[in-house]
C-alpha cells in the first residue's frame, strides 16, 4: 500500500459515515456454507451484496459485500474454536496481520476498530508464538506484530487450513484494521508462506492465482476466487500482461507492476493521450484512490473541470460527471483498454448536513504509480502467480458462476460469459445462467439455491454462519440465493465442486492507501 509523502502524512482521510453505521455493515455480513459437491476444490467464494453460490473445488471464492466503495474486507475464522476477524484484502501487500490498536485511532474510526472482531491467542488450542517480532510499515500506518501460527478456518467449510503464520499486533498507528496481504510470498517477498502459498501448498487450489472483481458502485457486489474465476463477471478473453521483474521495476520491488500504455479522456473519441501515461503501474486492492505523477494528475483535473487541488492535495470536481456517459481510458500492452466510467472514477462523499462532495478519483504521487479501487472496479484481473503475469479484461457482470481452473494454461482460451447467449455455453446439467440469469433462484436468506441473511439480533454480535437456503434477518434489496452453473467455456472445462467457502467482503468506510513500504 504505496502512497506519495503527502498521503503518509494523513492521519485521517475520510471519515465517510458513522462508526456504529460501519459496524452494522460488518456484522450484518456472514459468511454462507456451501454445499458440498466433488471431492478436488475448496472455493472461497467472495461475494457481493450477499450473492452466494457453490463454487469449485480448488477455487475458494470471497464474498466482497461493497459498502462504501472505499474499501474491502474479508472475514477469517482463526484458531480453535475458530474466532471471526474481518482484515482488509490488499494485493498490495505480503503479509496477514490482525488486531490493530484501536487506542491509536479516534471517532468513527474507533468504533470501526472496534467491530471488526479481535483473534486472543489464550483462546486457542492450536496456536504457536513463534517468539519473532516485525514492523510493517504502510502508506498511511504501520504495526508491530509478533508472529504466531494457526489454524484459519475457511469460511462457510469444515475445511481448515493448518499452522499458517500471520501477525498479532502488540501496537499499531493510524490502522482500523488488519490487512490480508495477498502479493507475492514465500521466497519472493517472504521468508515463509503466506496466506495464497498456503492455500495452494495445503491443497486447497490446484493452481497459484486468483481473480478479482470488486464490482461497480451501483452493483455493491464483487467476487475473489482463489484458483479459480468467475466468467459471469468479464465477456470474451483475457489479455495477458507480464508481470515486470522486481529489479526492473521502479521500486525494486516484487509487486503487481504492469505496463500501461496510455490513459485518455475518452467523451471525444479524437482526444490524444495525456502526456506522460506511458508508464508502469501496480494493481493494489488496498488504495482506495489510484495514484499518478503529479502532472499527469493535473492534467486529467483539468479536462474534470479543477484545476487546481484543495488543501489536502484532492481535486474537487462537479458531481453532475457521475451522472455523464463518458469515461477514463487505461490502455496497456496486446490491445487492452478499460473503461472506467466518471462514476466509478469520482469519490462521492456525503457530509454531515446531507451535502454531496465529489472528488477525482487519483491522487498526485511522486513515489508510487499504481491503479487502485477506483480503477479495479472496472475491471476483471487475474493474478497469475504461477507465470508471473496478470489477465485482464474489462468488467462485466451478468450473474455469478465462479469454477476452479484446473491450469493456468487455460487463462489462454478462457472466455467470458456476458454477452454470449446461453447457447454459447455447455454446462454440466446442474443449471444454466452464465449469460442469461439462472435457472434457480430465491430471496437472500431463505428459499431455494444458497441462501445468505444478515442473521436476527443486534448489529454488533459476532458474525455466524447461515446454512444454505436458510438465514433470517434482513439483506440487501434485490439480493438473491442462485444455484451455482458449471461448464465449458472457450474450450477449457471448469468444474463445479463442493467444499467451496464463501467469505463476505465488505466495504469499509475510510480512504486507505494500501501499499507495503
Amino acid at each position: 500500500m504505496a502512497a506519495s509523502s503527502f498521503l503518509a502524512s494523513l492521519t485521517l482521510i475520510i471519515a465517510l459515515c458513522c462508526g456504529p453505521c460501519l459496524a452494522a455493515f460488518f456484522y450484518n455480513q456472514s459468511a454462507a456454507i456451501i454445499p458440498t459437491h466433488d471431492e478436488g476444490c475448496v472455493h472461497l467464494p467472495i461475494i457481493h451484496s450477499t450473492k452466494l453460490r457453490p463454487h469449485q473445488k480448488r477455487g475458494v471464492q470471497l464474498q466482497l459485500a461493497n459498502r462504501s466503495d472505499v474499501a474491502y474486507y474479508a472475514q477469517l475464522s482463526i484458531g480453535t474454536p475458530p474466532q471471526p476477524v474481518f482484515v482488509q484484502l490488499d494485493t498490495g501487500s505480503f503479509e496477514l496481520w490482525v488486531n490493530p490498536d484501536c487506542d491509536t485511532v479516534s471517532g468513527s474510526d474507533a468504533v470501526f476498530c472496534d467491530r471488526i472482531g479481535f483473534y486472543d491467542v489464550n483462546r486457542s488450542s492450536t496456536v504457536t508464538q513463534m517468539g519473532t517480532n516485525k514492523t510493517l510499515r504502510y502508506g498511511i500506518g504501520s504495526a508491530n506484530i509478533t508472529y504466531v501460527r494457526d489454524t484459519i478456518t475457511l469460511a462457510g467449510s469444515t475445511t481448515a487450513l493448518e499452522d499458517v503464520q500471520f501477525g498479532v499486533a502488540t501496537s499499531s498507528e493510524d490502522a482500523f484494521s488488519g490487512i490480508l496481504g495477498i502479493g507475492y510470498g514465500n521466497g519472493i517477498a517472504t521468508r515463509y508462506p503466506n496466506f495464497v502459498d498456503q492455500l495452494y501448498d495445503q491443497n486447497a487450489t490446484r493452481v497459484k492465482a486468483y481473480t478479482l472483481a470488486l464490482g461497480s458502485k451501483e452493483a455493491e457486489e464483487g467476487v475473489i476466487v482463489f484458483g479459480g474465476v468467475d466468467t459471469s463477471k468479464f465477456a470474451g478473453p483475457l489479455t495477458m500482461l507480464p508481470i515486470i521483474p522486481a529489479e526492473q521495476s521502479p521500486d525494486k520491488v516484487p509487486r503487481f507492476w504492469v505496463n500501461m500504455t496510455s490513459i485518455t479522456f475518452g467523451i471525444d473519441s479524437g482526444r490524444q493521450p495525456y502526456e506522460g501515461s506511458n508508464i508502469p503501474v501496480f494493481l493494489d486492492s488496498g488504495s482506495t484512490m489510484t495514484l499518478l505523477p503529479p502532472n499527469l494528475t493535473a492534467d486529467i483535473a483539468r479536462d474534470f473541470g479543477s484545476p487546481v487541488p484543495d488543501d489536502n492535495g484532492f481535486f474537487r470536481v462537479d458531481c453532475a460527471f457521475t451522472e455523464m456517459e463518458g469515461t477514463v481510458d487505461f490502455s496497456f500492452d496486446g490491445g487492452l483498454v478499460v473503461k472506467v466510467p466518471y462514476k466509478e472514477m469520482i469519490r462521492e462523499v456525503e457530509g454531515n448536513s446531507g451535502n454531496k462532495a465529489c472528488f477525482l478519483g487519483i491522487t498526485p504521487s511522486s513515489s508510487f504509480t499504481l491503479l487502485g479501487d477506483t480503477f479495479l472496479r472496472s475491471a476483471y484481473t487475474v493474478f497469475d502467480l504461477e507465470n508471473d503475469a496478470i489477465w485482464m479484461t474489462q468488467a462485466a457482470n451478468c450473474g455469478s458462476t465462479p469454477a476452479a481452473l484446473r491450469s493456468v494454461n487455460d487463462l489462454e482460451t478462457l472466455r467470458g460469459a456476458c454477452g454470449l447467449t446461453n447457447a454459447g455455453v455447455v454446462t454440466d446439467g446442474s443449471s444454466t445462467g452464465a449469460a442469461g440469469g439462472s435457472s434457480s433462484t430465491g430471496n437472500a436468506g431463505s428459499g431455494a439455491g444458497v441462501g445468505s441473511g444478515a442473521g436476527a439480533g443486534s448489529p454488533f454480535e459476532e458474525p455466524s454462519s447461515a446454512t444454505a437456503g436458510s438465514g433470517s434477518g434482513s439483506s440487501s434489496p434485490g439480493s438473491t440465493g442462485v444455484s451455482q452453473t458449471s461448464g465449458v467455456l472457450g474450450g477449457r472445462s471448469l468444474q463445479s465442486s463442493g467444499s467451496c467457502l464463501l467469505w463476505s467482503l465488505t466495504m469499509g468506510l475510510f480512504i486507505f492507501v494500501g501499499v507495503i513500504i
